[in-house]
């Protein structure tokens, strides 16, 4: 993929809404995929892909490690849309080799077993879900974390090797709760529990007021390290 092509990409799409965005992908491109942790970013795109595209795929990763209520949204997602997103989980073999490594919750004792569960869980999944795909679409937002913040519309994923587009990139916080309620979009109730970024049960945890929004995931860590390696640099 040339850099040029995807400079090119941006220029076009600069002044764009999301839903300029994803049509000129949904349009263009025939593999467009949207990963979704079905938090409240990943429903807005949700909502707004499969009002263009009911057939397009949406995929989410089950760890094995994630909260009820992501569950819950993931069930209230497909009824109200009538479809199945789908799901890929780790590999059972290295799951169970991680269980024999590091026990169960060993991704607490250092950046490198969290990175290590992280790796099993979430990348190896990814990758499996992003073979065939062109297009890779996140929920991704500038404001959310300093591992985020120049972080362009559209770019070229050299890990993954797919084109990666970030449609929220310039939205606020409330911009994502105005457009939830206003279309009725099911969202995880644990974002009404102080819960703004959800991820692994055993990793994330609710924010103080003041935190930063990302503050409760891997909380132990230090910010510049809040990435599992899904969005990497």
């Amino acid at each position: 993929m040339s850099k040029e092509l995807i400079e090119n990409i941006n220029k076009e799409l600069k002044d764009k809404s999301t839903q300029e965005v994803v049509a000129y992908f949904l349009t263009k491109f025939k593999n467009v995929a949207l990963s979704s942790s079905l938090a409240a970013e990943d429903q807005v795109l949700t909502d707004v892909i499969l009002k263009q595209d009911k057939n397009a795929t949406i995929f989410t990763l089950d760890t094995g490690r994630l909260h009820p209520e992501t569950y819950d949204v993931m069930d209230a997602t497909n009824l109200k849309y009538g479809v199945k997103i789908d799901v890929f989980f780790p590999n059972n073999e290295k799951v169970q080799e991680l269980y024999q490594t590091q026990g169960v919750n060993g991704h607490y004792e250092s950046i490198e077993n969290r990175k290590n569960c992280c790796n099993i869980r979430k990348i190896e999944p990814l990758k499996r879900a992003l073979k065939d795909v062109e297009v890779w679409i996140t929920g991704l937002r500038a404001a959310q974390s300093v591992t985020r913040v120049d972080m362009p519309l559209v770019e070229w994923d050299e890990n993954f090797k797919v084109i990666k587009v970030n449609p929220l990139i310039n939205w606020q916080e409330a911009d994502v709760w105005d457009y939830i309620k206003e279309n009725r979009v099911p969202y995880n109730k644990l974002h009404d529990q102080g819960f703004p970024s959800i991820g692994c049960a055993p990793c994330t945890r609710a924010i103080k007021d003041g935190e930063d929004i990302r503050a409760g995931r891997w909380w132990w860590e230090n910010p510049e390290h809040k990435e599992c390696g899904l969005h990497k640099k």
